[in-house]
């Protein structure tokens, strides 16, 4: 298992690129944040989609290591997303992941996206993560 301040700490180091925020890690489960900002909204003031998609395959990514530990090469295999309403443009999206089951070779989660203090999810999403075998961790 990885704790937060690894993941956060891995992440920073391999993808700097990203402005995710880990907010909590544990028990099959990862919470993630990202600041939205002019680059992310596409005509309409709306949140894009490739930027919601980008908050929910990293909170997978995340909830997976919590489980299997800093491996780098576990990779998304699938990443299913279902749109439900309009991303605020000016909140975070928080994407709350939850493992619906880790195997030896594959890990399958579920996201759901919200914009910051809004109950309502704004997108859901199905992903699986493909985890390597033993002697490439």
């Amino acid at each position: 298992m990885a704790s937060k301040e690894e993941i956060s700490a891995f992440i920073a180091r391999e993808f700097p690129q990203t402005r995710i925020v880990v907010e909590a890690v544990g028990d099959q489960r990862a919470t993630i944040s990202q600041v939205i900002d002019h680059a992310d909204l596409r005509p309409g003031g709306t949140v894009s989609g490739p930027t919601l998609m980008a908050v929910a395959d990293v909170a997978l990514y995340v909830a997976v290591l919590g489980v299997i530990g800093i491996v780098p090469l576990t990779v998304t295999t699938s990443l299913t997303i279902n749109f439900l309403r309009k991303p605020e443009a000016g909140r975070r999206i928080i994407g709350e992941c939850q493992l619906m089951k880790v195997g030896k070779t594959l890990a399958i989660g579920e996201v759901s996206l919200y914009s910051e203090g809004i109950p309502d999810a704004v997108a859901h999403v199905v992903g699986t993560y493909a985890i390597p075998p033993q002697h490439l961790r």
